[in-house]
């Protein structure tokens, strides 16, 4: 195990939070992945595509509410509720793998490190449905606002 992992969970922040999504710097292989590093890889793909997907929904409620800002909070929150299970899931399978390979790593160093990307992967999964309503809400009250300074100028 290496600092690979640590890297892996920075490109999970890095795809999780689509207002902040930048790409993760590609790192060198130090070693064969292992078979659950694979699958966990290979969960994370997944994952990022359940995101992409959820993103493209949230898009969609809040163009097609307009200046309803309450139907496009509904729709928001209906559309959160639903990806909800694919984000704890995640979290679950991250931290399940993290201390899979945490407990066969005898580098005092390495093993702090799994804890700190651990940690740092369930604050920010976590906190990513209050980040993307917050988001929604700005844009529905943008939606609001602009058509309204566009009436006003005219």
């Amino acid at each position: 195990m290496s600092l690979r992992i640590v890297l892996a969970a920075a490109a999970v922040l890095a795809f999780a939070a689509p207002a902040v999504a930048q790409e993760a710097p590609a790192a060198p292989p130090a070693e064969a992945p292992s078979a659950a590093e694979i699958a966990m890889e290979a969960r994370g793909e997944a994952f990022k595509a359940r995101m992409d997907q959820m993103q493209g929904e949230i898009e969609a409620a809040i163009s097609g509410a307009g200046a309803d800002q309450a139907k496009g909070m509904a729709e928001v929150d209906a559309i959160l509720a639903r990806y909800q299970p694919d984000i704890e899931g995640f979290i679950v399978d991250f931290e399940a793998f993290i201390d899979a390979e945490a407990g066969a790593e005898p580098d005092e160093t390495k093993h702090a490190e799994m804890s700190g990307a651990k940690m740092g992967v369930r604050m920010a999964l976590s906190g990513l449905p209050a980040q993307i309503r917050a988001g929604a809400q700005a844009a529905l009250a943008a939606q609001v606002t602009v058509p309204a300074a566009s009436t006003a100028a005219e």
